[in-house]
């Protein structure tokens, strides 16, 4: 039975009873019309895989990682739990069967994080054959382009992505030498690019756009282009570029510049081109987690005012912010949009109690109602750098979520089925 409730119910406000619909008023009729939501019936949580290793997604949450067809998932596998992983742990990179719940070794991998897998993405130049993850060869971090069916490797590419267009021609590359020096859990291990940790604000360092046909990349934009943008910090901080996305129609970039040793952060998109740099907000709202809604719609959550933390939704270049979820959702959540724009997923950390409670909360976006659809608590033990947030991601039909959690006492992918 599907979740059919009202808006006022969501927020806790009392709600009228509704009368025979010939006695409703036109204007009142129009308004209970447009307050009640259709939620969809959602499965139990499905384990992918279940063979004693720890398993998590192989991206980031809100990136694709469903082949075009839904037949398919990317999946890391791994012996490593309770720490860091290193340049020596080698995961293995694999896809599952979403039919038979099968794992599919495909290669492995030493490029790779608890937070962001190894980056792989289908691309859209062939979405039911070709991904492209990142490894560590010959002391460098490359990227990799591979047939999934035939296990071939078509290209290397001697830059590790961290976003790939929507297309699938070309990807942005940061530095995850870097990002291991400034935020451990990001990075990767090895010294696969040079990481300059003595200087502040480099001029030959920032986001770099990729030719994934030629395998040329061009610095856009440096991370010393920003100082002026960005808060000072010390002689002994380093400025340094994550979290980057690209829009949904491969215009617009993305990401998030971020400085040690406060972790002060600011929130910038820029034309693919590398013209038309934008700060997302005004001072000291920072940003953390984000997902395009549209070609120029953007939701990044934020300290809103600077004072509340929100998913706060605007378009870029416009002030014209907006705190989604009626005040449910005023917490740093990793939200992302269904493939229809119509639904937003996101995501609690661990509450700060003994529970450790994570939660996946469902807003549909025309209303912002919200829907509460499971709770699952992170043992202890997973915290810090090795810790597993939920980080959920939509499949293309949109009537598929996957999701990490720890709540059985091990890393493991799980999948929520939609019945809309």
């Amino acid at each position: 039975m599907k979740h059919s409730l009202f808006i006022l119910a969501l927020l806790g406000l009392m709600s009228c009873k509704q009368q025979p619909k010939d006695t409703v008023p036109q204007q009142q009729a129009k308004k209970t019309a447009v307050n009640t939501v259709n939620f969809p019936e959602v499965s139990e949580p499905i384990q992918l895989i279940d063979n004693g290793k720890e398993h998590l997604y192989a991206s980031y949450y809100g990136i694709n990682s469903f082949s075009a067809n839904q037949k398919y998932v990317t999946v890391l596998e791994t012996d490593v739990k309770h720490r860091l992983p290193t340049e020596q742990d080698t995961a293995t990179l694999g896809m599952v069967d979403l039919e038979t719940l099968e794992f599919i070794p495909l290669t492995t991998t030493r490029a790779w994080n608890f937070q962001q897998g190894c980056m792989a993405h289908w691309l859209g130049t062939s979405p039911d054959s070709l991904i492209i993850y990142n490894d560590l060869r010959d002391d460098k971090f490359v990227s990799v382009i591979m047939n999934v069916h035939t296990k071939e490797e078509v290209k290397t590419i001697p830059y590790p992505v961290s976003a790939v267009s929507p297309n699938g021609k070309e990807a942005v590359s940061i530095n995850f030498a870097r990002l291991r020096l400034t935020r451990s859990d990001y990075g990767y291990g090895g010294e696969g690019q040079k990481a300059q940790p003595e200087v502040r604000f480099p001029e030959n360092d920032g986001l770099f756009l990729v030719d994934l046909e030629t395998g040329e990349g061009k610095l856009i934009l440096s991370i010393a282009d920003v100082k002026d943008s960005v808060p000072e910090i010390p002689e002994d901080g380093m400025e340094y570029f994550n979290h980057t996305l690209f829009s949904r129609d491969g215009s617009k970039i993305f990401w998030l510049a971020r400085a040690t040793p406060k972790r002060n952060t600011t929130s910038f998109t820029i034309n693919r081109d590398g013209t038309n740099l934008q700060r997302c907000f005004p001072d000291n709202w920072g940003g953390s987690h984000f997902d395009w809604l549209s070609d120029d719609k953007l939701m990044v959550t934020a300290s809103y005012e600077a004072e509340q933390m929100s998913h706060i939704l605007f378009t870029v270049g416009q002030k014209n912010y907006k705190r989604l979820g009626n005040g449910l959702l005023d917490f740093d959540g990793h939200g992302t949009f269904s493939p229809d724009g119509k639904w937003m997923i996101t995501d609690t950390y661990p509450s700060k109690n003994k529970l450790r409670e994570q939660k996946i909360y469902l807003m549909h976006m025309e209303t912002e109602a919200v829907l509460p659809l499971g709770i699952y608590p992170e043992p202890a033990e997973f915290e810090k750098g090795h810790r597993c947030d939920i980080h959920c991601r939509w499949s293309p039909k949109g009537d598929m979520v996957g999701f990490n959690s720890t709540h059985t006492g091990s890393r493991q992918a799980y999948l929520l089925k939609f019945d809309f």
